[in-house]
């Protein structure tokens, strides 16, 4: 049944032209498509803006570590089925370097399929667009968005589209393009960790099939998520060396990254592109910023890529934020008490991931002993404990809500 609002027809002028709807969402990313999928059968008028041109490939190079609890909710837009290339978690290995103490969560312990997922970022962003042309979602293409206002009724947003000028006004605006959009008007707590990611695939003699390692280093953690015919390696390290890793050739990357995680994986043998990219906590300083909007994903938190919570969380943000829209009355759509009541909903699980992510950083990233020692306690300690090892895999694939 189709739910009334304040989508009219659209009205054009010679200059410009102006749109009205319910559910307006700037961003056309893996976050807002997956919240416009989950809406698109609620009889609600949604526009996506978007800033790419329609069609146009993903640069992305960075690969998705998603959680078991993003592959349900995947499910329940449609489009878990439709991506290939995905390779599982059915292990995680975690320990830290120089020192005693280690942790292996196994998905049959835990009586799920699989722990997680490892695809490219283009892959998941392909699927989504794909199903958003079949959708009754308006996904409005190469919009850059240059205002955004909360008004006592609706949201205001301006932008440009092929050097003309245009205004869409809904009851609900939401931000899931990343934050700059609201940067300056509302600046978000930064923290700056001193590292960076360098991101690259890698192939190795000994590839332990569908098992990921998380190892702590006193420069920062190690990842080697598996994915095809080896892992997808997110190496932490200062900003200044991770620029320094760029300019080594093949060999030399090898050889260091062999010294710096050991022969678990046999020893290294290729390796593809490099990318790097800094690394910091950045925190909305609330969710609705101003009247009849709200922030999503990475526009609300981006956290360091420790346990691959990111992602996951913005995806928890869609499908959160989605239930609420599908259960407030026409005339409650975007007003104060109902986003107060996302808030609420996902206050909890908000902060524990970032409490989680950043309290891994800051403990793990450093060399001082007595901190290693404890620190490989507790990882035993988690090995032995099922009650622990169950909450901590639960956490990591279902959030603090799951």
């Amino acid at each position: 049944m189709t739910k009334p609002g304040l989508a009219t027809p659209v009205e054009m002028n010679e200059k410009t032209m102006t749109i009205n709807c319910d559910i307006a969402i700037i961003g056309g990313g893996p976050v807002g498509a997956s919240l416009a999928l989950a809406l698109r059968d609620s009889g609600l008028k949604v526009c996506v803006l978007e800033a790419r041109p329609a069609n146009a490939a993903s640069n992305d190079a960075r690969a998705l570590a998603l959680s078991y609890g993003s592959r349900l909710l995947l499910e329940r837009i449609g489009i878990w089925k439709t991506l290939q290339d995905v390779s599982a978690i059915r292990a995680i290995h975690i320990s830290q370097r120089q020192s005693f103490g280690r942790a292996l969560l196994h998905a049959t312990e835990l009586n799920v399929p699989e722990l997680g997922y490892v695809l490219p970022y283009p892959t998941l962003q392909d699927a989504l667009g794909s199903a958003l042309l079949h959708s009754h979602v308006t996904a409005i293409y190469s919009a850059n968005v240059c205002r955004l206002e909360g008004e006592a009724g609706c949201a205001t947003i301006e932008y440009l589209q092929d050097g003309a000028e245009h205004t869409l006004r809904a009851q609900l605006a939401v931000v899931a393009d990343g934050g700059k959009l609201l940067a300056q008007q509302y600046p978000p707590e930064v923290r700056d960790y001193g590292q960076s990611a360098l991101i690259t695939h890698i192939t190795c003699s000994a590839p332990q099939t569908g098992t990921a390692y998380e190892r702590f280093t006193a420069q920062g953690p190690v990842a080697l998520l598996p994915f095809q015919n080896g892992y997808e390696l997110v190496w932490t390290a200062p900003h200044q060396f991770a620029q320094e890793m760029l300019t080594w050739d093949d060999a030399k990357f090898q050889g260091e990254l062999q010294r710096h995680f050991g022969d678990r994986v046999g020893d290294f043998l290729s390796v593809d592109k490099r990318t790097c990219f800094p690394l910091g906590l950045k925190r909305a300083p609330q969710l609705t910023p101003m009247p009849h909007t709200v922030l999503l994903g990475n526009a609300a938190q981006t956290m360091h890529p420790v346990a691959g919570q990111g992602f996951n969380m913005g995806l928890r943000d869609a499908w959160e934020l989605a239930q609420e829209i599908l259960d407030a009355s026409p005339e409650t759509l975007g007003t104060d008490a109902m986003l107060a009541a996302y808030r609420t909903q996902r206050r909890t699980d908000r902060e524990a991931g970032i409490r989680f992510t950043d309290g891994l950083v800051r403990l793990f990233s450093n060399d001082l002993p007595l901190v290693s020692a404890a620190r490989g306690a507790a990882l035993s300690a988690l090995d032995c404990l099922p009650f622990a090892k169950s909450f901590v895999a639960k956490r990591m694939m279902f959030g603090a809500n799951g």
